[in-house]
């Protein structure tokens, strides 16, 4: 079945008592049972929802995986992998990754004795200096926020598989559409469902797909013990979200180009980052894990200073100044004082997200109208 057949069908029966072609909302907290021999299933709302059900096999279909289980936000799914893993265990990932995730990583998991190694995960031989017996867990984002660097899924796996160690990937900016990490050889996807599956900005919700059924034992464990779960009403929100999917990301796509290769030939615009460009560092292995290059983008003025980005960012009228990603209305944003203001700014400068850099999350407006916006805000910039 192809990408959007599964899109619209993966996952969704007509309910079985009135025919109803969209999946119900289940609005219910617990479940009448016939008696305590007889559970068909559903005992209490946290443990199971048929709404949420639906949903999660949808997803794990777009994945290309077996199991999917939803979460009440990207970072609770994030969260139950990290609690997969005991004192003492260590993680290696990206020194370029969003904030949130490493202020969990730094400020929540790393007092229980978790170690985490913060490097530069576009060349995989840094990876291979910090194995030893402790390493449990590769984290992997990939293009990464917000400076869309690329990161050999396939090399990592390869890495995990031979010392014995999950291998995590967030595949947010890229969507199940763009990129399947499981075809790869990852052992987990996660997603922030907020953002391109949910794609209308009307929810918050996280996902993780595996194929391992002791794994996903393991994960739903977590997630009915902790209880970050989300409700029917959101995932219904989802599960119609889910079925424009590959019609969203085309415009995306279409777009993001559209406005990269503009802002890269702008008189005011000095680096743009973004995965497209032959230049781009890993654009080969982008190519090969990637069916097209997104709608994120991330750029900087050659009068490089706040004061001027900042200009910019208030001049806009169609870019929404705002956090998040992935709806279909085009949002731009300051990561330093926005998603990234939780990272140290000594790491940040360091691993190169200065404070002057611009994120857009490009939407699927007429593409003519967002270069206009950005021609009249780039104006009034010095």
């Amino acid at each position: 079945m192809k990408f959007g057949t599964k899109a619209i069908h993966a996952g969704v029966e007509p309910d079985p008592s009135t025919g109803a072609i969209m999946t119900p909302i289940f609005q219910t907290s617990t479940y009448v049972q016939e008696s305590p021999a007889k559970n068909k299933g559903y005992g209490y709302a946290r443990g199971a929802n048929p709404t949420r059900n639906a949903l999660q096999k949808s997803i794990a279909a777009l994945e290309n995986g077996k199991f999917g289980l939803c979460f009440s936000s990207g970072m609770g799914a994030t969260d139950a992998v990290i609690k997969l893993l005991k004192p003492g265990d260590e993680v290696i990932t990206s020194n370029d990754l969003y904030g949130g995730s490493y202020r969990m990583f730094t400020k929540i998991f790393q007092k229980y004795g978790i170690k985490f190694h913060f490097i530069d995960l576009t060349n995989i031989e840094n990876a291979k200096a910090l194995i030893n017996a402790n390493t449990k867990l590769l984290w992997v984002e990939t293009p990464s926020n917000p400076l869309m660097s690329i990161i050999d899924i396939k090399a990592c796996c390869d890495l995990g598989k031979k010392h014995n160690f999950l291998v995590a990937v967030d595949n947010t900016f890229a969507s199940p559409y763009l990129q399947n990490p499981l075809d790869l050889g990852a052992d987990i996807v996660m997603h922030s469902v907020t953002k391109y599956l949910g794609g209308h900005s009307d929810v918050v919700m996280g996902a993780l797909v595996v194929n391992d059924e002791k794994l996903r034992d393991e994960l739903y464990f977590i997630l009915n013990s902790c209880g970050a779960v989300p409700g029917p009403q959101d995932s219904f929100l989802v599960l119609r979200g889910v079925k424009t999917l590959h019609l969203r990301l085309e415009r995306h796509c279409f777009n993001g180009r559209k406005v990269a290769e503009y802002l890269r030939n702008h008189p005011k615009v000095g680096k743009v980052y973004w995965p497209g460009f032959p230049d781009h560092p890993n654009h080969e292995i982008a190519k090969k894990q990637m069916r097209d290059f997104g709608g994120m983008l991330s750029f900087t003025l050659k009068n490089d200073s706040v004061e001027n980005a900042i200009t910019l960012m208030e001049s806009v009228e169609l870019f929404s100044l705002a956090e998040s990603l992935g709806g279909v209305e085009s949002l731009i944003n300051h990561p330093a004082s926005m998603t990234h203001a939780s990272i140290p700014r000594e790491e940040r400068i360091k691993n190169g997200l200065s404070d002057s850099l611009i994120r857009l999350s490009v939407g699927v407006e007429d593409y003519e109208d967002l270069l206009a916006d950005l021609a009249q805000a780039l104006d009034k910039s010095k």
